[in-house]
């Protein structure tokens, strides 16, 4: 039976074809009644059939399947157990190898699925989640929360969908024979390559070996990179400049680059169109980064954020992740992408309208992922979610409740 859902706002920018999608326009959002038949929305109509079912939308507003393109699971909602933790990024680290050794397979269980149940109630219908690499003693062996995760990413199944990407030191990657079990691992789940590179003194080994593997077994590749304000960090350089030397065709994240920052001029310009033409996204992290950069003892003077209008404006495709959530490199949030979109308007002065920066997080996130975006005129009906909020403005205020359009 056809439906018609009385008086609903959608997005324009998260419109595949708004100029053939009618409606009225109300701003950055178009308005009307909604005609959905054999679950596919097929626009505002002012002519609906007849013996149509009619549901009342109330104004509210209605999204796609929103995109998570970086998590941390296997650290998540661990916080209430790490005292009294803080510091940057090394005493982050430090304090969440401590807790590795309460890593029990129902632990993580029980907080990945807390975290997902978080992810399908904000209406995300893909998520990336990075797994620390290294287990025990031996940093290169494959650790219990990647066979963990990898079991709860099938339990999820039809709800959300996992991806996993590993995330090793990239140093790892230049020693051939732990590159290859890795890289089998990566494969054996259908998960992504991934590394973090912090001025790691073998990273140009490192990365020549990724994207080699990447290339040989058909996988996507995501870096945590440069994620730090010190001169001199170059990993986004030379994984641009690998890309472009291999014409590697995966998709290529790098998540992070607080480095950038310190970039100016012909030199950034110069990079970001690199960037461009290799193909990279650039996911900005801002909650973990605003909270570990910038350490000093007082205030901070400084946003440990990437350069992420500047590499918009050079073609590159960006998007927003929601990172750390309770955790020791993050000890507030939840898994919300609209919540990440809010924290970020100040951060990275996203002015309005805010629709256009709902791309970020939904059509934009797909794309530097790898995936199809999902547009409202696209998606099967039983996949849009229907938003308690009247304007984008409440939308990313919160919390407003989110709940699938024909539920």
């Amino acid at each position: 039976m056809p439906i018609l859902i009385r008086n609903i706002a959608v997005p324009r920018s998260l419109i595949a074809n708004p100029d053939r999608f009618g409606g009225k326009a109300d701003g950055d959002l178009q308005r009307g009644d909604l005609l959905v038949m054999d679950d596919r929305v097929i626009g505002f109509t002012q002519s609906p059939p007849e013996g149509v079912q009619v549901i009342n939308g109330a104004g509210r507003i209605l999204l796609p399947p929103l995109v998570e393109p970086h998590l941390h699971l296997d650290k998540a909602f661990s916080l209430p157990r790490l005292g009294a933790v803080g510091g940057d990024l090394m005493a982050a680290i430090a304090a969440q190898e401590a807790d590795k050794a309460q890593w029990t397979d129902d632990d993580l269980r029980h907080r990945s699925n807390r975290a997902l149940a978080e992810l399908q109630a904000a209406g995300v219908s893909y998520a990336r989640s990075h797994v620390d690499w290294g287990m025990g003693d031996d940093p290169h062996a494959t650790p219990r929360a990647w066979n963990v995760l990898a079991e709860v990413a099938q339990d999820w199944a039809g709800r959300v969908t996992l991806s996993l990407s590993c995330l090793p030191e990239i140093d790892a990657f230049a020693e051939p024979a732990t590159a290859a079990r890795i890289a089998a691992e990566v494969r054996r789940v259908g998960g992504v390559l991934g590394a973090w590179c912090l001025g790691h003194r073998d990273r140009r080994p490192g990365f020549a070996a990724a994207f080699n593997l990447a290339a040989r077994h058909g996988l996507a590749l995501d870096f945590h990179v440069d994620e730090g304000q010190e001169a001199g960090l170059d990993g986004l350089a030379l994984i641009t400049a690998q890309a472009l030397r291999t014409g590697f065709q995966g998709p290529i994240l790098c998540g992070h680059a607080v480095s950038l920052m310190n970039q100016t001029g012909p030199a950034l310009d110069r990079l970001l169109a690199d960037m461009a033409r290799a193909g990279l996204s650039l996911c900005a992290l801002p909650t973990t980064n605003l909270y570990l950069q910038s350490r000093q003892g007082g205030t901070p003077d400084r946003r440990g954020i990437t350069r992420l209008a500047e590499a918009a404006a050079a073609g590159v495709t960006t998007c927003l992740g929601t990172d750390n959530v309770q955790d020791a490199f993050f000890p507030l949030g939840r898994h919300d992408p609209m919540l990440t979109l809010a924290q970020a308007i100040p951060v990275l002065h996203l002015d309005p309208p805010f629709g256009r920066h709902l791309t970020l997080i939904a059509t934009d996130a797909a794309r530097a992922l790898g995936l199809a975006p999902a547009w409202v005129d696209n998606s099967p009906a039983h996949r849009l979610v229907l938003a308690e909020a009247q304007d984008l403005a409440s939308l990313l205020s919160g919390p407003a409740t989110r709940r699938p359009l024909l539920a």
